[in-house]
């Protein structure tokens, strides 16, 4: 074991990181003795919209086409600014209980920009905004529990 000043095994440390790569977990602790290692990874979550052809009307009433777009529409998971969760978990909208929230419905965010947190398995994970722009529609409230995939808000 070739260890550092500071009494800590590089190698130990790789092997972490290993792990977390290998199991897609952010984030790692260990304790031995008096020795403590955390190894997290930022993760940079973006939600991808599939881009469906357009629809093509062969002699279709107005009407006909117009009620069909009308739940496409009014569903916020095909809206192209949608923000989906990455995972399961619990949605919170600020850094801690009672804190502002990241963004509220009007807040004007940058590519990259954390938007809210969503915990899983004890594993605070940063939801980043996917592009810049306007959020203009929020789907869920501080603490409220949420499925992969679920629409979270809308930024446009």
């Amino acid at each position: 074991m070739s260890r550092t000043k500071s009494g800590i095994d590089p190698e130990i440390i790789r092997e972490l990181a290993n792990l977390l790569t290998e199991t897609d977990l952010t984030e790692i602790e260990v304790q031995q003795a008096d020795l403590r290692i955390r190894v997290a990874r930022q993760i940079n979550v973006t939600a991808t919209v599939p881009v469906s052809a357009p629809a093509v009307a062969v002699a279709a009433p107005a009407a006909a086409a117009a009620a069909a777009a009308a739940p496409a529409a009014a569903d916020p998971a095909n809206h192209p600014g949608v923000l989906k969760s990455p995972m399961v978990g619990t949605a919170y909208l600020g850094a801690a209980p009672g804190a502002k929230a990241f963004v509220e419905i009007g807040s004007k965010v940058n590519q990259g920009d954390r938007v809210l947190i969503v915990e899983a398995m004890k594993t605070f994970n940063d939801i980043i905004a996917p592009r810049s722009g306007t959020v203009t529609a929020l789907f869920i409230e501080d603490k409220q529990p949420v499925e992969y995939g679920q629409p979270l808000m809308i930024i446009e």
